[in-house]
């Protein structure tokens, strides 16, 4: 457990200091952007869903793209590139579109998707640190990247509309520097409708929703308040939060009247409720040895996704000294569904207990985060 602490610590926002030299990617070019409204990419592709419900009843939903959409989502992947190197290259590699088809792609039934390729810390660089070796990965120029393409969206493609910033991992972390670099203070903050910062911890003071790592970008406590932060770690209600997790805890040093921010993006006032996931139909976001378990008895699934109607509840709570949302399955072993969900980080074929439900904390609520953002999006044109 102990190696996994360097590892999570790289996933926190990355520090700002100026790097000696820095040439940004040319986001002019198409080829430098994962997603782009009205292109074939990995945000295009199919995403049609088998709802399947406790009586193993199957139901498919094309889950249709919204027509002509009035606001832009704007969305930074997690750690998936395989690239050897310690910053991954400028290249769409499966990895990133298949990322981007399972985290973004389900957004554009509300938004315009934006998304672009940007020089992250690799897998290789985070497997260097959990084996202890050291690692030139720089996490700077990540930030730069996503800086550089966000700045480029706005002076061309924008036009004034509304944004919806959406992050998982390293991409929540880099969207947290830019809210706190670029954003905040500044006059594009009026065309922030909501930020979704998935698998990160965001620091307010305890009992808060403002004030942190966030000067003016309060939590979102209703689904039509805009100008708000979403933001939460998953875990199971079954599973502990293990000591050795950086996850839904402060760091020592800051832990003194601070806490890990938890909204759960289907009950945003608070308490257990049930959540709307939108399960992946083979291995995790990152294949990790999650196995991906028989959906229902007597069922073959074929499409991209997976909905499981009423198996899985979610609340924000405090367990083990840690803010997470924790996930209950509503298992039935009477009925012919499911009583299990994939998710787990496994290594050496054992759960990696640190990680909790990391890998799916965006797949969770996924159908509730697009309503989400249709809402807060309405809202936002509303006051408009």
């Amino acid at each position: 457990m102990k190696a996994l602490l360097p590892l999570l610590a790289l996933l926190a926002a990355p520090a700002l200091a100026q790097p000696a030299a820095y040439a940004a990617p040319d986001y002019r070019n198409p080829a430098s952007w994962l997603c782009l409204p009205n292109v074939k990419d990995a945000c295009s592709g199919d995403i049609s869903t088998s709802r399947v419900a406790a009586d193993a009843n199957v139901s498919l939903d094309m889950l249709p793209a919204a027509k002509k959409p009035k606001i832009d989502c704007f969305y930074v992947y997690p750690t998936v590139s395989t690239d050897p190197t310690p910053n991954s290259d400028m290249t769409i590699d499966p990895a990133e579109t298949n990322v981007a088809t399972l985290q973004a792609a389900p957004f554009r039934q509300a938004c315009r998707v934006y998304a672009p390729m940007y020089r992250q810390v690799t897998l290789a660089a985070l497997r260097d640190r959990m084996l202890g070796k050291p690692t030139t990965a720089d996490r700077i120029m990540a930030y730069k990247d996503v800086s550089a393409a966000f700045a480029d969206y706005l002076k061309h493609d924008n036009k004034g509309r509304g944004i919806v910033l959406i992050g998982h991992s390293q991409g929540s972390g880099v969207l947290k520097a830019l809210i706190q670099e670029e954003i905040e203070g500044k006059p594009v903050a009026k065309q922030i409708i909501a930020a979704y910062l998935a698998g990160t911890n965001i620091l307010v003071p305890q009992g808060k929703d403002i004030g942190g790592d966030f000067k003016t970008m309060p939590l979102c406590r209703a689904a039509n308040q805009i100008g708000c932060v979403a933001t939460w770690v998953t875990f199971r209600d079954t599973m502990p939060v293990p000591e050795g997790s950086l996850f839904g805890r402060p760091p020592a040093t800051l832990a003194a009247g601070m806490a890990v921010a938890c909204t759960n993006p289907a009950a945003l006032a608070g308490g257990r409720t049930t959540l709307r996931p939108l399960m992946v139909n083979r291995t995790g976001v990152v294949d990790m040895g999650s196995a991906v378990p028989k959906w229902a008895k007597g069922r073959n699934i074929y499409t991209p996704f997976v909905a499981l109607p009423g198996l899985m509840t979610g609340e924000c709570m405090t367990r083990e000294n840690a803010n997470i949302l924790s996930i209950g399955i509503n298992a039935d072993p009477a009925d012919p569904r499911t009583d299990t969900i994939n998710g787990d980080v496994v290594a050496g074929g054992q759960v990696v207990p640190a990680w909790g439900l990391h890998l799916i904390d965006m797949q969770v609520a996924m159908e509730d985060l697009v309503d989400l953002a249709k809402t807060q999006g309405n809202a936002w044109l509303r006051q408009r």
